[in-house]
């Protein structure tokens, strides 16, 4: 299991180290995009001018299953819950298959992840 805990997710942003680019009705999933490019897109729609100087960074499956049993929340795309959900399956977590298209038709680029108990 450790090499897949090493296994790059996506990227994240943060502004600082409290204040991460979250999702939800109460921005309470950390967004987890599968590019760097595509957390950059997002960043240019919410934060226009730049005032922010938000910073991306990698995650790797280990550091999201150590936050999801902490009892965060994550906001994945579509690219990066392609990379998560196999190996979250693996590790016997109880994850749905995130069906996109059917999200994109509601208006929600994000499947969000939080467990509730393991």
């Amino acid at each position: 299991m450790a090499n897949q805990n090493r296994k790059v997710i996506g990227y994240f942003a943060l502004a600082s180290p409290t204040e991460v680019v979250c999702t939800g009705d109460r921005g309470d999933a950390c967004v987890i995009s599968g590019s760097v490019r595509a957390m950059k897109a997002l960043l240019k729609e919410i934060d226009p001018a730049e005032q922010k100087g938000h910073t991306v960074k990698k995650t790797r499956f280990g550091e999201i299953l150590r936050g999801l049993k902490l009892g965060a929340a994550y906001g994945f795309d579509e690219e990066s819950y392609k990379k998560f959900y196999p190996l979250a399956r693996k590790e016997g977590l109880p994850v749905e298959k995130g069906n996109f298209n059917e999200m994109k038709d509601k208006g929600f680029r994000f499947f969000t992840v939080q467990l509730k108990s393991l």
